[in-house]
């Protein structure tokens, strides 16, 4: 992914993201519907990949707003708190983790040396779904961007019996018990998560809600 630096280079990369996902993924629902042999490996197969662009969007759209946020230039001492932490993890792991008072006092000095220096944020390993992208897992990726998740919550529910249960099932070659419709009506609910998901980076990247208040 290239730098995003602007907030047009930042809506062309999310509308990027959200349409070639939505054509694919228009395959299989369009499989899914038809009456033959095949609409049972359409539903399998379009279970399986709908899963995939669920957890490819959710990563690859927090990275495009993270990269955006980087091209700020900001200091650190001007970023909220949760994007501190993409850029000096490594130290506040040490604070997390350190029993010995050395490398927590040394950890806690350099924090504090780089508060006035540009943010340089880890985009390439910042966001981890850990292959999984449950409800919880969305909502810890969502909360380290400060974006609010209340509005997910009726449908965590959905994202992890309806797809995430589902999609394991296929992966283990178990026996899936959805049909074309509910395919249809699946695919119809994930997509009005991702679009809320790109329009809450949108909003936020263009009300600078990365900045720190006061």
């Amino acid at each position: 992914m290239g730098k995003v630096r602007t907030l047009n280079e930042m809506q062309t990369a999310l509308d990027q993201e959200m349409a070639w996902r939505i054509k694919e993924i228009g395959v299989f629902k369009v499989g899914a519907g038809k009456n033959g042999p095949q609409r049972k490996p359409y539903i399998r197969a379009g279970v399986a990949l709908l899963y995939a662009h669920w957890e490819g969007f959710i990563k690859s759209s927090s990275e495009i707003y993270l990269s955006y946020v980087e091209s700020r230039a900001l200091r650190y001492r001007d970023l909220k708190s949760c994007f501190v932490v993409f850029g000096l993890k490594g130290k506040i792991h040490t604070l997390v983790e350190s029993r010995k008072s050395l490398p927590n006092i040394e950890a806690m000095d350099f924090i504090l040396s780089k508060m006035d220096e540009t943010a340089t944020l880890q985009i390439t390993s910042a966001v981890n779904t850990d292959s999984n992208l449950t409800s919880k897992v969305f909502s810890n990726i969502a909360g380290s961007l400060d974006i609010d998740t209340t509005p997910y919550e009726t449908r965590f529910h959905l994202i992890d019996s309806s797809l995430v249960e589902r999609r394991n099932k296929v992966a283990h070659g178990e026996f899936l018990d959805i049909e074309g419709g509910d395919f249809s009506t699946l695919v119809d609910d994930i997509l009005i998560l991702m679009r809320l998901y790109k329009t809450d980076i949108e909003n936020a990247a263009s009300q600078e809600g990365y900045k720190r208040i006061g």
